[in-house]
């Protein structure tokens, strides 16, 4: 999806892309903020403009993928069947042309050319126990899982936070596991294994308050003459307030020298605390984003364009949602968009055995008479939903765009340098893009601190 770089943008140009992204936002704040599964409940389709309506009734999900998302299949020719209003195709060319563009600028061959579980540029040991996703991100950023090849693979002096006192014993098992492992592989073959400095990540079981400087973070692994501890503080995919108090650490410790974050879950952000973080965007009408569209913001993009394109049955567990949701309205009016357990192979199921096995999910009687008729009625429109779906997506990265703009217009105000860039392919990590900030230049070796969501 083409986008605009985030590099090399002037502190102007920054401002002026956080002008256009809140005007932007403000226009189709209606179409963000609506939950899809009151899609039905509240005639969402109804709430788009005729002339999109007409456009988008009707297309297919291929058809969707390669018009709306500007995403079309291997060798496709992209043929609209109809002419479609300026208003729509404005919005779709705004969406373009205002996200950071989530394009890595490496070309390279297939990291998963035999296996798609494993990794081809990532030594055997350090794949074990290590999900496709994950191994494609910790080869890329190079730095649980990220603190031991940074520590274990690199030889870096590495100190891992973590909340959950379970998740961290098992990190230490796996450490230990992977230690003997490389141990055996080293004896086998000591030019191609040996790492001079090998030793296990440090482990801490803190949580970090976003409203205070942690200490213990601070700390330094080794002994350091005093103002000569030089910190490089990393984040794979940091949760909520996780990222935002990274940069805190970054901004108000000098032992802290340089910053590499990637963030997700931007709907854990605290309201307010965890955005706005810049005096820019704070003043700027209409900079608010409600807990939905920072949801929103997290989809995966790239994900579900494939998903289009293939058009497999699975699409349909939007609409059946809905539907459910209409009869849980009428069934109890006061039960608005409650938590439905996940339910296996939606979609072998007849509309009419998930409303069923939902209402049951709920506490609801699950023989309640259904009409028949009117739920048949709404999976005809299965591609309409879809559409509406898309539509959202579609605008889910302006929101991204404005919430990692805002935490560069935040570093810049502070007086120090920072960019960021796509570093993953967006088809294996959807969240792809890291931030990077330094205060002055890094040419010593230096200890490195690690915080990661597990």
């Amino acid at each position: 999806m083409p986008g605009v770089s985030a590099r090399g943008l002037s502190l102007e140009e920054r401002r002026q892309l956080a002008v256009n992204l809140t005007r932007v936002l403000s226009l189709y704040r209606s179409i963000l903020d609506a939950y899809i599964i009151e899609f039905f409940t509240d005639n969402l389709w109804g709430t788009l403009p005729c002339s999109w309506q007409e456009a988008l009734d009707g297309l297919n999900p291929p058809q969707l993928a390669t018009l709306l998302l500007g995403m079309p299949g291997e060798g496709e020719v992209v043929r609209y069947r109809s002419v479609w209003p300026l208003t729509l195709l404005a919005l779709k060319s705004t969406a373009y042309a205002l996200a950071f563009t989530r394009t890595p600028g490496f070309q390279t061959p297939s990291e998963f050319p035999e296996n798609p579980s494993q990794s081809s540029r990532l030594p055997a040991p350090f794949r074990k126990h290590v999900r496709p996703k994950k191994q494609h991100e910790i080869r890329r950023l190079g730095e649980g899982h990220l603190s031991r090849f940074m520590s274990l693979g690199l030889g870096l002096k590495v100190k891992s936070i973590e909340g959950d006192q379970r998740l961290v014993e098992r990190a230490q098992h796996l450490d230990q596991e992977l230690l003997q492992t490389l141990k055996k592989e080293e004896k086998r073959n000591p030019q191609v294994v040996h790492i001079p400095s090998r030793c296990s990540p440090h482990h801490v079981v803190r949580w970090v308050d976003p409203r205070t400087l942690c200490e213990e973070l601070l700390l330094p692994l080794e002994n350091s003459p005093q103002g000569e501890a030089r910190l490089l503080l990393t984040g794979l995919h940091a949760c909520g307030d996780l990222s935002v108090t990274m940069l805190r650490h970054f901004s108000c410790c000098p032992e802290v020298v340089a910053l590499a974050s990637v963030g997700c879950c931007y709907m854990k952000l605290s309201d307010p605390g965890g955005y706005p973080l810049s005096q820019w965007v704070a003043a700027l009408p209409g900079y608010e984003l409600s807990y939905r569209l920072r949801e929103g913001a997290c989809h995966a993009l790239e994900e579900y364009a494939e998903r289009l394109q293939k058009a497999g049955p699975g699409l349909r567990t939007h609409c059946y949602r809905a539907a459910l949701e209409m009869v849980i309205r009428r069934a109890q009016p006061e039960l608005r968009r409650p938590g439905v357990q996940g339910i296996p192979r939606v979609h072998e199921l007849k509309i009419e055995e998930y409303v069923q096995r939902g209402l049951q999910r709920v506490g609801l009687d699950p023989q309640l008479p259904l009409n028949l008729a009117a739920l048949q009625a709404h999976q005809a429109q299965e591609n309409r939903v879809v559409a509406f779906f898309s539509l959202a997506l579609l605008l889910a990265p302006l929101v991204e765009t404005l919430i990692l703009l805002d935490r560069l217009l935040y570093l810049q105000e502070q007086g120090f340098h920072s960019e960021l860039l796509p570093i993953f392919s967006p088809e294996l990590s959807p969240r792809n893009l890291v931030l990077v900030a330094t205060k002055r230049p890094l040419g010593q070796a230096f200890s490195v601190l690690e915080t990661e969501d597990s």
